[in-house]
């Protein structure tokens, strides 16, 4: 949002400050949550259940359901055994969670949570931003799995993006990488919500605009999303502000030494402030379209 924001309106704008952004845009970031619909479905067929009018998944609801997270919550539990110890759940449940987790390589924690944005995030999407026209797609993508691989691809549903929702989509949530004030972005390198090779698609739109030497990216060693660490935040501030106001461009190694300066005051343990050094997060599969997803395909066996 603040990406997208800063493009809008650039005359607001002295300095971006990003922090674990969804930095792909719409047309990057969700598909991978399709895959989870589809395979949930193939796997536990309770999303929706059998006694229920059939949907395609990629609507995430109809606009009348009365579903709530609770009951999904329920729904995904009672199939994975999601929310008890490892040695609480039947062998039929591990095999499932197994299954769905491996889609995305996203930690079990975080399976509901996905579930739940590829239900009311899709609902929203495609009920107020693409008149109900479909953005996802996943033809012939190669589904994996411990056993019965085979089967399970057989089994999924598949859908095509309609053309004009996923423009629609794109122009509401890609940025462009329009933006030529300083911006400094920081994200964990484990984040299971906004993935670390979000980063790469947002350098790419960058450059391609011509405002590569506007951002510097960073990474925190934290497998957070919705907040990193104490002295990471000031730290980030205090370097944006320093680039804005006396030109000083920051570097990973200039915020790390700021973050353990700013511990004394807002605390934190050494390992708080452990900066990653620059990679190349190139998109795997985990994002992209059905055809870019579809080409990356070997990485689903890693």
């Amino acid at each position: 949002m603040a990406a997208i924001g800063a493009e809008m309106f650039p005359k607001s704008v002295d300095g971006v400050l990003l922090t674990s952004g969804v930095l792909a845009g719409g047309t990057r970031s969700y598909d991978f949550r399709l895959d989870l619909r589809v395979v949930y479905q193939a796997v536990c067929g309770t999303h929706p259940k059998p006694d229920e009018t059939p949907y395609p998944v990629w609507m995430g609801l109809p606009p009348d359901s009365k579903l709530t997270r609770t009951e999904l919550a329920q729904r995904v539990n009672a199939c994975t055994g999601v929310n008890l110890p490892a040695t609480q759940r039947s062998p039929a449940q591990q095999q499932a969670l197994d299954t769905l987790t491996r889609q995305a390589r996203i930690p079990e924690r975080s399976l509901i949570g996905h579930l739940n944005w590829a239900t009311w995030h899709f609902q929203d999407i495609v009920q107020k931003r693409t008149g109900g026209k479909n953005p996802f797609g996943n033809i012939g993508v190669v589904y994996t799995s411990a056993s019965g691989q085979d089967a399970l691809n057989a089994k999924v549903a598949r859908y095509a993006a309609d053309p004009q929702a996923v423009a629609t989509l794109a122009a509401d949530t890609d940025p462009q990488g329009k933006i030529s004030k300083p911006t400094l972005s920081l994200r964990g390198i484990h984040d299971a919500t906004a993935f670390v090779e979000m980063d790469s698609v947002f350098a790419d739109a960058m450059r391609n605009a011509g405002n590569a030497q506007w951002l510097v990216q960073t990474y925190s060693d934290s497998a957070e999303h919705s907040y990193l660490h104490d002295a990471e935040y000031p730290a980030a501030m205090d370097a944006l502000l320093a680039w804005i106001e006396r030109g000083e461009k920051p570097t990973p190694q200039s915020l790390l030494q700021r973050c353990k300066a700013a511990q004394p005051t807002f605390g934190g343990t050494a390992s708080w402030c452990r900066n990653t050094e620059r990679r190349l997060w190139r998109p795997g599969w985990r994002l992209g379209s059905a055809e870019q997803r579809r080409n990356a395909g070997e990485h689903r066996l890693k």
